[in-house]
């Protein structure tokens, strides 16, 4: 075969061109490029070795973005032998969807994710009568804060490394240990800073109303929830890495599956962790004084460790950085939702809110969190954010545009809205089932449940289609930035909708759907 080299073509990754060429390479480096991504031998119709290089040209985009760090490496791909020079193969998108099969992948995880929270559901109406949530009602507001914190952190995570999965920047062995090493200790320092902020703002939120504060049970707060939060990421991030790693492996896209199991465990293993501990702190707080001061001194210590592990990789040291604004706000917004839930769960007017509030909180997060996750990827395969590029509009977008035009993110939106019902009706049918006697689901429930699980996800699907690009055009990474917030935003609107809907049905007399009196 002639050493002469043919360029066979072009790549779009990050928004640079990027040749694929064939042949002897000699010296193709230099001190403006990337070194090679990939080098595959093929055997030419001569039954010569024919290489495939593809090269790398590092991204010039506005400012260094913590995705600019996750692409850096580029975009790998393979080559096959094919006669034709007209048409090379098409890169590996996880975007040939239709509606059938994006359900078809979504269904089962959103039916884990729902029995999650079905589960979480259970164990809140269970551990409400609890001495520690009787005498220190503010556990109550720390539950939205941290079961939120999966929002906040793992479904972030998923996001992250979903995006990296589909563009191949986890196919390396080498690469993927520094992205779980990295992101693993990146999760630890923002779980225990959101973990120790939460209890201040339950704190302040408990101590607002009342004008009681106690400084056993603030430190009491802080001890649960640094402990909480720190345990529930170490396990909820190993679950995820595995989660996208066999995804990966089975063919199945990242983007579907990756946030709902997230949340499928995330809810439950957060709420017990989060009553054990608190239980057994609150045990310990009137004997053994000193335990609860050593539980945050103990978590906060490992901080600087943390942080060394983050710093190093450069997939995460931009987040280390700039990462704090969407989780610290995220969880501020959550914590008002637990407010909410601090003033009903004891109303017996209120009946069946701490059975129903993590269902509909983390069945509206999980939809939303998909749809923002396989935005996010969509608008990565064609550039870096804060490109001007078509598939990222600036303006507010449409709801006709968001739900029923014909590009593949409104169909998902379609997809994932339709799951609401049925999803809603197994969950609240296990939910009557578990409880028995205890349970009385009346039509004019479930009408009033279903309205208001179907506007949350609505209002949410549309706020996603609108942040999610506007965040690309401010040049910031969605994938950090956007999730935090929805299911933030999921949190509040599921919690103040679902009061308002046991408000009118206590208004109409409807008292035959009391839960767990």
């Amino acid at each position: 075969m002639s050493s002469k080299m043919e360029q066979k073509e072009a790549h779009q990754t990050n928004g640079v061109v990027l040749p694929i060429v064939a042949g002897t390479i000699d010296c193709l480096s230099s001190p403006d490029q990337e070194q090679l991504v990939e080098s595959t031998e093929f055997l030419g119709p001569d039954g010569e070795g024919v290489e495939v290089v593809v090269l790398e040209s590092r991204a010039n985009a506005k400012g260094v973005r913590e995705e600019d760090a996750l692409l850096e490496n580029g975009s790998q791909s393979n080559e096959s032998d094919d006669t034709s020079t007209d048409r090379g193969p098409e890169p590996a998108s996880p975007f040939k969807e239709t509606s059938f099969s994006i359900g078809l992948q979504v269904l089962f995880p959103f039916l884990l994710a729902g029995f999650g929270t079905v589960a979480a559901g259970m164990v809140l109406d269970i551990v409400q009568h609890w001495d520690v949530f009787k005498r220190v009602t503010e556990v109550f507001i720390l539950v939205p804060a941290l079961l939120g914190l999966k929002g906040n952190l793992e479904m972030t995570l998923a996001s992250r490394l979903s995006t990296a999965a589909n563009i191949g920047q986890i196919d390396s062995p080498k690469e993927l240990w520094r992205m779980i090493t990295g992101n693993m200790a990146l999760i630890q320092v923002q779980a225990t800073v959101v973990g120790f902020l939460a209890s201040i703002a339950a704190v302040i939120f408990g101590w607002i109303p009342d004008g009681h504060f106690s400084i056993g049970h603030a430190i009491l707060l802080c001890a649960s929830s640094v402990a909480t939060a720190f345990i529930a990421s170490l396990l909820l991030g190993m679950i995820m890495i595995g989660v996208i790693i066999g995804s990966r492996k089975m063919g199945i896209n990242p983007d579907n599956v990756a946030t709902p199991i997230a949340a499928s465990l995330g809810d439950l293993i957060t709420l017990a962790l989060l009553s054990g501990i608190s239980w057994g702190l609150y045990k310990e707080l009137d004997s053994k004084a000193y335990v609860n001061p050593l539980v945050c001194a103990f978590f906060v210590a490992l901080l600087p460790l943390w942080i060394i592990i983050a710093k190093r990789n450069p997939a995460t040291r931009e987040v280390l950085y700039s990462g704090w604004e969407p989780v610290i706000i995220a969880m501020a917004i959550s914590s008002v939702g637990g407010l909410i839930l601090d003033k009903t769960v004891s109303d017996p007017n209120f009946a069946g809110m701490a059975v129903f509030t993590p269902v509909i909180n983390g069945v509206g997060g999980n939809l939303v969190a998909v749809q923002a996750s396989r935005i996010s990827t969509y608008l990565h395969m064609s550039g870096v954010p804060g490109e001007s590029s078509e598939v990222a509009p600036r303006k507010c977008p449409s709801p006709c545009s968001t739900f029923f035009s014909s590009d593949l993110n409104s169909r998902s939106a379609r997809v994932l809205f339709l799951l609401v019902v049925p999803g809603h009706l197994v969950f609240l049918y296990t939910i009557s089932s578990m409880q028995g006697g205890h349970t009385t689901l009346t039509l004019i429930f479930i009408v009033f449940y279903m309205t208001a699980a179907l506007l949350q996800v609505l209002i949410l699907l549309y706020i996603a289609d609108w942040m999610v690009h506007w965040m690309w055009g401010r040049g910031l990474d969605p994938d950090n930035f956007s999730i935090p917030y929805l299911t933030a935003l999921g949190d509040l609107l599921g919690t103040g909708l679902l009061a308002l809907s046991f408000h009118i049905l206590w208004l109409i007399g409807d008292r035959d759907t009391d839960v767990g009196d």
